[in-house]
């Protein structure tokens, strides 16, 4: 049975993490399943990056285009309505650690194991309540990379479709100061972001899908971090960005070597350096907001990020859609590896109360 028509434009989706950030890939996703032209190929997603491809391609087996748009739409609401009541409840502890930044700071000196010893997590009550996993197991559809990191050994651990659980999705977004290690089959997991965000080599080289549409959350950094908390923002940021960077690389020198001796290379290094990228970026909306604001799911918040999505999303289609089955319409290493500083111009206003 083939999954993808001849008559439609096919894109992968690689979504990568960053929190509550997550509800700009929302948007993206909302806008392009309306898109009759346009079918999803395979998704590969860390953290935020993995609920929102989960989300979409369980959406997609229980009720097509229009099924995973109000299974994306329920997922983030939800997220949106549990925040961390329900942890803070059970723990006043962390009320502290919620209303203060020096209790914040005071909090990063703890272990979950600590201040959480039962491993309570209201996420895995919303992603089981929202996800049929064995659905999404068992009915054809869009292959699923979803990203965790080993603990022991740091390499990235790729979860395909078959295997999704519950467990798959928390281990890729399971921050390990806040959360347990989420264990599988013996092995412990942490967030997928330290070592692939998401994964792209994999993706291009396996994928019967020639183009991949990249939604990139991160924004670019820019000064000297000089307080505790921005040196400690600017070391999430690096330690997450890495992997894409890494990927990145690996793309750009596999293209570098196949334009000078193709007939040499590997069926995947070919497919690989042909491979077409795409690029939606939530950085000028993502760079105005505070770090905090990643941990931090209101209501006001996420609305925002899923407009700006939607919007991006559109703008995009009407520039570049027309370009996919055909050529690249972002330059990888320009745009990864030698990032220019956004005009001040181009940076929107935040939400009211967004950036504090």
């Amino acid at each position: 049975m083939k999954f993808f028509s001849r008559k439609k434009k096919t894109l992968n989706l690689a979504l990568e993490g960053g929190g509550a950030h997550g509800a700009f890939t929302w948007g993206v996703l909302d806008r392009l399943l309306e898109d009759d032209d346009l079918e999803i190929g395979w998704l590969s997603g860390t953290s935020a990056g993995a609920v929102n491809a989960t989300a979409l391609a369980a959406g997609l087996a229980e009720g097509g285009a229009q099924g995973a748009r109000a299974k994306l739409r329920a997922v983030w609401e939800a997220v949106a309505k549990v925040g961390l009541p329900d942890l803070i409840r059970l723990n006043p502890m962390l009320a502290g650690f919620a209303r203060s930044p020096a209790m914040q700071h005071v909090a990063s000196l703890f272990s979950p194991y600590d201040f959480n010893p039962l491993g309570f997590d209201p996420f895995r009550k919303l992603l089981e309540a929202h996800i049929d996993f064995t659905l999404l197991r068992t009915t054809p559809g869009p292959e699923l990379l979803v990203a965790a990191t080993d603990v022991a050994t740091g390499r990235p651990r790729l979860f395909r479709r078959r295997e999704i659980t519950v467990q798959s999705v928390l281990a890729s977004a399971c921050l390990p100061t806040i959360h347990h290690a989420v264990t599988i089959d013996g092995t412990a997991y942490w967030d997928g972001g330290f070592s692939a965000n998401p994964d792209l080599v994999t993706l291009a080289r396996e994928s019967p899908v020639n183009d991949t549409l990249i939604v990139k959350l991160t924004g670019v950094e820019r000064g000297v971090p000089t307080t505790s908390r921005e040196i400690s923002s600017r070391i999430s940021h690096i330690t997450f960005y890495q992997p894409m960077i890494r990927d990145v690389e690996v793309i750009t020198a596999t293209r570098a070597l196949y334009s000078r001796w193709s007939r040499g290379a590997k069926p995947s290094d070919a497919k690989l350096a042909r491979h077409r990228f795409h690029l939606i970026d939530a950085g000028r909306f993502t760079g105005a907001l505070a770090p905090e604001t990643k941990g931090k799911p209101d209501l006001e918040l996420l609305t925002y990020l899923y407009g700006a999505g939607r919007s991006e999303t559109e703008k995009w289609l009407a520039r570049a859609k027309g370009d996919v089955g055909v050529r690249d319409t972002v330059d990888l290493a320009r745009t990864f590896l030698e990032p220019r500083a956004a005009s001040a111009a181009d940076t929107p206003r935040s939400p009211p109360e967004a950036a504090a």
